[in-house]
């Protein structure tokens, strides 16, 4: 198995169960994403059509028109000749999810005045996973929870056009993580602040929590700015 090989890490011969949306290459698309999100899959490894068809149980006409969905997300490349493959964010890419992302969590955040409970413990359940792989050292695990927590934080809104939008730029954040190749120096210095977050949140400090959140993603940007321009510098 290779590089290029697309599910590196999937069971063979196990097909995955596509989530209900309305149309197959959307579901197809959504579950690559949920991929991605979870970091199956790194920057510039290439997909294979044979291989996802298989696993997904769908057409190759399928899986391309779902490929295009992903292509416009900016989440995959399509190369004459050569296939799809996974997309490398750059570091003005960066910049860009970091202004998504504020403007996409400190609202959901600043707005959540009568949260649901369910929609509190997600926020919750996140950073008790994340805690949880730190202390088994499971660094992967790790930022996986991490991209739930921002999730749930966006899903405070109660918009599925948010959630939607949120998934997109957190799939691409995912990438720009695997770039890096360090999650636990990447990831585990803002557990902590994760768990302050939700802590004021759960006490209906919903101001506090946002401005944890606002200094947070500064803090988080300038990091990884730093270190992709850096690694642009060098190469």
């Amino acid at each position: 198995m290779t590089a290029t090989d697309a599910h590196t890490d999937r069971t063979p011969g196990r097909r995955r169960p596509l989530p209900p949306l309305p149309t197959q290459a959307e579901r197809v698309a959504e579950l690559l994403r949920e991929s991605l999100i979870d970091g199956a899959y790194p920057p510039r490894q290439r997909l294979s059509e044979e291989k996802l068809c298989e696993e997904l149980g769908v057409s190759r006409n399928t899986l391309r028109e779902a490929f295009r969905l992903l292509v416009r997300e900016r989440l995959l490349v399509h190369q004459m000749h050569r296939g799809v493959f996974v997309a490398h964010p750059t570091s003005d890419d960066v910049r860009d999810l970091f202004r998504a992302r504020r403007v996409l969590e400190l609202p959901a955040l600043r707005g959540a005045v009568r949260p649901g409970e369910e929609a509190v413990r997600a926020v919750g359940a996140a950073v008790d996973e994340g805690e949880a792989a730190r202390d088994r050292e499971r660094w992967k695990e790790m930022g996986t929870a991490n991209m739930r927590f921002h999730q749930a934080l966006a899903g405070l809104a109660g918009s599925a056009r948010v959630n939607e939008f949120m998934s997109q730029v957190l799939a691409e954040t995912r990438l720009v993580f695997h770039v890096m190749d360090a999650p636990r120096e990447f990831h585990a210095p803002y557990l902590d602040w994760n768990r302050r977050i939700h802590t004021l949140l759960a006490a209906g400090d919903v101001t506090g929590a946002a401005d944890e959140l606002a200094a947070y993603l500064d803090t988080s940007e300038h990091q990884l700015v730093t270190a992709f321009t850096a690694r642009e510098r060098d190469a």
